[in-house]
This record gives structure tokens, C-alpha cells and sequence, in this order.
């Protein structure tokens, strides 16, 4: 811990280095967040039934439609750190409640478009404004709780989070057959204004006026470049960004897979998305549960073992049986089972590297994330979506990079340098 504290200091320069106790959480502040981290997942899964309908309305392609999802990535990614400094400036609710705006007003926006280009511009700036519901409300729990309890509440905030692949594919299958994927905008921005609601009247400010730092381009970078020289907490993030890729490229391959190969209805899609995704919330309780219970390296390396037989699952059934909705579906729960775990477990230990700048380094986190995640959004809008194997066969890239890091991350020797 002496060692970290060293390191923060010297990422911190535009803040007294005497280290300061974590803001006591007031009562429901936890309840509070479970609803806000959704809302920057919810408007990225619960449409994805609504594809191939929207190809056809707007005369498209594909990978067209599937760009949609990787301009909502995108203006997350580019977000993350601006919306983590304006925060640690100015205090996390009028951020989050600014950003809350933004999505409301763009998810209106996309209810209306009449064109490919008018909707890839508002799914981006959706995207710039959804971020902070993830960013802060990891830094709001950062800055109310520290050590393994904090990797537990990352766990519970990860489960919330991972509501959204659970319900809102399901949700929007409905909407999509009985309605329009219109109607789907309508209801994020629904959702966004109500949580805004609660937030402006309920959730209190976390971040002491003590621990504030001045928006300084230099001292940012300095902190920014001296986060990326540590080379745990940026395996911690290469793993985070590796295993919710997996997670989401399942999101934009698996409506075609169902629907268009294996002939489902969008509500019966729904159902299988909603099974998945249950394997996936099972995954993110686990790493709640578990969190302060076994050794980081257990937890990490019993998860990963999950995902790649997911992962085994698809490329053997592609190569035996050929498409089939048992195997693809088993698979996926599995896969996307050991990604629940892992997301949220990297997200704490990462963040609690950190006492200082909370924002930013949620931030630095959430953006190296998302940017990996929109590489692999554009790959997966050029697999072929014939059979399971292509995404099979990525997972299995996936799960051999992350379980290098993972083994290098967790060794005993950088947990002791590391563990608080």
C-alpha cells in the first residue's frame, strides 16, 4: 500500500497529497446507483432487436445498422475522461445530472430521424452523454468506500449494469414487434428523465470540496500519463475492455444469428437474449458475493476458465452440428457468465489502486475500455453470420489475451504490491 500511495501522490499534483477517509455513504446512496450505472447500457442493448427492422426502414445494410452501436461506443469513449475531470472539479451530481440531459434530449432525437446520418450523429452525442452513468457511479462509490468492499460494490454495480442485457433485449423485442424501434428511443428518454428525477432529489454530493481538483490541462496530463505507466492498472484495463467486448459483440451478432439464420420472431430472440444475459447478471453477483471471500487471482482465474468454455462451446458445435440454438445459446451464457465476473472485478481493482482523482482515473478506465470495445464493434460487423464459429473463434482470441494478463496481473508478488 506504501508503494501505491507513492504513486498516487505523484499522479496527483493538482491536490494536497494527505490522503483523506472515504465519505461515509449516506443511506440508499447504493440503491441510487444501481439505477443510474444501467443507463449507460440500456441505450446500447435494448434496441439491438430492432436491426434488422431498422435496415429494412431505412433502406440499409448491416454493418450500417450495426455502426449505429459503434457511434453510441464511440462518443463514450471519447467522453470518459472529459466528463471524469469536469467531475473532480465540479462534484458528480450537476455532471451527472448535465449528462442525464443530454441523453434525454438525444434519445428523442433518435425517436424522430429520418436518416442513417442524422441517427449515427445523435447516437454518438447519446453516447457522450450516457457515459457519466457508468464513470460516476463508480467514482461515487469510490469515494465512499475503499478495499475488497469496494470491489463488492463494483460487483453489485456490475450486476445493475448487467440488468441491462438481461431485460432491455427482451423489452425491446416486444416493443419492436408489437410497436416500432421508435417507440424503444422514446423509452430511454423516459427512463433517463426519471432517474434525473431521483438523482436531483435524492442523491447527495460525494466529493468533498477538499478533494476537488481545478481543471488543469497539464496536471491532467500528468496524472493521465502517469495512471498509463502502471503496468497493473493497465492490464486491469486491457482485461475489462477484452471481456466486455466479448460480452457486447454478442449483442449486435446475436440478433442475426437468431433471426435471420435460425428464423426467430424479435420477441423469441428477446427470450434467448434475456437467458444470456441472465447467465451474465449470475456472473456479476458471483463477483459480489465472492469479492471478499477468495483471493483476487481465484476469483479472476475460475472466471476465466468459464468464459473460454463458452467460447470451446461455439467453435466445436459450429464444426459438429452447424448453426443450432441450444449450443449457440450455451455458449454465449457461459462466455458471457465469466465476463460478469471479470468486468467488474477489473473495474475495482483498478480503481482502488487510486485514493485521489477518482473521476479521471474512472475515467482513464472506462475509455480504455470503450475504445477497445469499439474495435471490436467494427469487427464484428464484417464477421460472416452464418454459423457461431467466427464468434467462437474470437472468443478464443479474446480469452487467450486476457488469460496472459490476467496470470502476469494476479501473481502473488504484484497482488502484495498492489492489495489494499
Amino acid at each position: 500500500m506504501i508503494a501505491i500511495d507513492r504513486d498516487v501522490r505523484k499522479l496527483s499534483p493538482v491536490v494536497p497529497v494527505t490522503a483523506s477517509a472515504p465519505v461515509v455513504p449516506s443511506r440508499g446512496i447504493v440503491a441510487i446507483l444501481l439505477m443510474v450505472v444501467p443507463l449507460s447500457q440500456i441505450p446500447l442493448d435494448i434496441y439491438t432487436p430492432a436491426l434488422p427492422d431498422m435496415v429494412n426502414d431505412f433502406d440499409s445494410s448491416n454493418a450500417m445498422m450495426q455502426n449505429t452501436v459503434t457511434a453510441y461506443m464511440l462518443g463514450m469513449s471519447l467522453a470518459l475522461i472529459p466528463v471524469g475531470v469536469i467531475a473532480d472539479a465540479y462534484g458528480r451530481k450537476k455532471v451527472l445530472l448535465s449528462c442525464l440531459a443530454i441523453v434525454v434530449l438525444t434519445s428523442l432525437g433518435c425517436a424522430i430521424a429520418g436518416n442513417v446520418p442524422m441517427l449515427l450523429g445523435l447516437r454518438f452525442l447519446q453516447g457522450v452523454g450516457a457515459c457519466a452513468c457508468m464513470v460516476l457511479s463508480y467514482a461515487v462509490a469510490a469515494d465512499c468506500f475503499r478495499g475488497s468492499r469496494l470491489t463488492s460494490i463494483s460487483g453489485l454495480l456490475g450486476a445493475a449494469w448487467g440488468l441491462a442485457p438481461v431485460l432491455a433485449p427482451a423489452l425491446g423485442g416486444v416493443l419492436v414487434q408489437y410497436m416500432s424501434w421508435r417507440a424503444i428511443f422514446g423509452l430511454i428518454a423516459a427512463l433517463a428523465a426519471g432517474v434525473g428525477l431521483l438523482v436531483a432529489v435524492a442523491l447527495p454530493e460525494t466529493l468533498t470540496v477538499h478533494n476537488r481538483t481545478r481543471i488543469d490541462v497539464a496536471a491532467t496530463g500528468s496524472v493521465l500519463a502517469g495512471a498509463l505507466r502502471h503496468r497493473v492498472f493497465v492490464s486491469l484495463i486491457l482485461v475489462f475492455g477484452l471481456m466486455a467486448a466479448a460480452q457486447l459483440v454478442f449483442g449486435v451478432v446475436g440478433p442475426f444469428l437468431f433471426q435471420e439464420q435460425l428464423d426467430f420472431s424479435p420477441a423469441a430472440y428477446g427470450l434467448v437474449a434475456l437467458i444470456v444475459g441472465g447467465a451474465n447478471l449470475i456472473g456479476e453477483l458471483a463477483c459480489s458475493a465472492l469479492a471478499v471471500r477468495i483471493t483476487p487471482r481465484r476469483l479472476a482465474l475460475g472466471a476465466w476458465v468459464v468464459f473460454l468454455a463458452g467460447a470451446l462451446v461455439l467453435v466445436i458445435s459450429a464444426a459438429t452440428i452447424g448453426p443450432s440454438a441450444w449450443a449457440i445459446t450455451l455458449g454465449a451464457c457461459l462466455a458471457l457468465a465469466g465476463c460478469g465476473v471479470l468486468c467488474p472485478q477489473m473495474y475495482g481493482l483498478g480503481l482502488g489502486l487510486f485514493s485521489r482523482n477518482l473521476g479521471l482515473i474512472g475515467g482513464i478506465i472506462s475509455a480504455g475500455c470503450y475504445l477497445i470495445v469499439s474495435v471490436a464493434m467494427a469487427a464484428a460487423g464484417i464477421l460472416p453470420e452464418n454459423s457461431q464459429a467466427p464468434l467462437g473463434w474470437l472468443y478464443i482470441g479474446i480469452g487467450l489475451a486476457a488469460g496472459l494478463l490476467l496470470v502476469w496481473t494476479t501473481s502473488a508478488r504484484r497482488l502484495a504490491a498492489a492489495a489494499a
